[in-house]
């Protein structure tokens, strides 16, 4: 999936190599499309190699890796006591009881997993946009710690977190309550599908969830590479920012809140 979040990486910092293209739409009107990801990424090979395609695919896994440890030992130190199965509307407290200790407990993992691994995200973002300047200033991990720490201190490996932890925190709710709401009260248990049902319930609020809670991604990344003395975050491409509220703000006068939300059908802004 690599490639993927790489090109999605070089939308969300506004980088358009390539120029759009005339198409039509449903209704048979001509529009101007941008390049989608296939496009893009047979441009990054052009340009790079098919190992092009991998920029920073290191400190990403390593970030994964990091993040699922995290999961498992917080799991491991902090075990969620088992609560039966509840799901008819007579035990609704109940019910919403044990989704919430559930989803807390979620949400605590997340949190930590989440402050644990950015700062290899942080890395990663940035070996991925040099390719916006052809830069070389990030070229391994450890190279990378030590010029992070040595231009922006401690603090430069946090950047674009409390974003990202609000889109986990508000997506994790939302997404349980949802599913919780919709099971309790739309699904009825006399139903021979119910049980089947319930399982897809979670799976399509996460995907509705996940669209409103995108900005808080964009901005997230946006912050991870902002005025880190790459071209990718330096104008044109955006201000240099003082705070993720300032770029949220931004990219809303400037209607880009869901920049690189889609990768296949792209069009371009008026």
């Amino acid at each position: 999936s690599h490639p993927l979040l790489y090109v999605k990486l070089l939308v969300q910092v506004g980088h358009e190599p390539l120029p759009p293209t005339v198409g039509r739409n449903v209704l048979g009107r001509k529009v101007l499309y941008l390049p989608g990801f296939f496009t893009y990424a047979r441009h990054i090979v052009e340009v790079d190699g098919k190992r092009g395609l991998f920029r920073g695919l290191t400190p990403r896994l390593i970030s994964s890796t990091l993040s699922t440890i995290t999961r498992g030992s917080v799991k491991k130190a902090f075990p969620l006591e088992d609560m039966e199965h509840v799901s008819n509307k007579d035990d609704v407290k109940t019910s919403l009881r044990k989704v919430v200790k559930e989803t807390s407990h979620e949400m605590m993992m997340q949190c930590v997993s989440r402050v644990v691994s950015h700062p290899l995200h942080v890395i990663s973002m940035r070996c991925m946009v040099q390719f916006v300047g052809r830069e070389v200033k990030y070229s391994g991990v450890f190279s990378a710690i030590g010029r992070i720490f040595k231009e922006e201190g401690i603090l430069g490996f946090f950047v674009g977190l409390v974003p990202h932890i609000l889109g986990d925190v508000i997506f994790l709710w939302c997404c349980n309550l949802l599913a919780h709401f919709i099971n309790t009260y739309a699904v009825d248990d006399n139903f021979s599908q119910a049980s089947v049902i319930r399982s897809y319930t979670k799976f399509v609020m996460g995907i509705a969830v996940s669209m409103l809670t995108y900005p808080f991604l964009l901005v997230g990344d946006l912050m991870a590479v902002n005025n880190c003395g790459l071209r990718a975050g330096l104008p044109p491409y955006a201000p240099a920012f003082t705070s993720w509220i300032h770029c949220w703000r931004y990219l809303s006068a400037q209607g880009q809140l869901f920049r690189g939300s889609s990768l296949l059908f792209r069009r371009a802004p008026m």
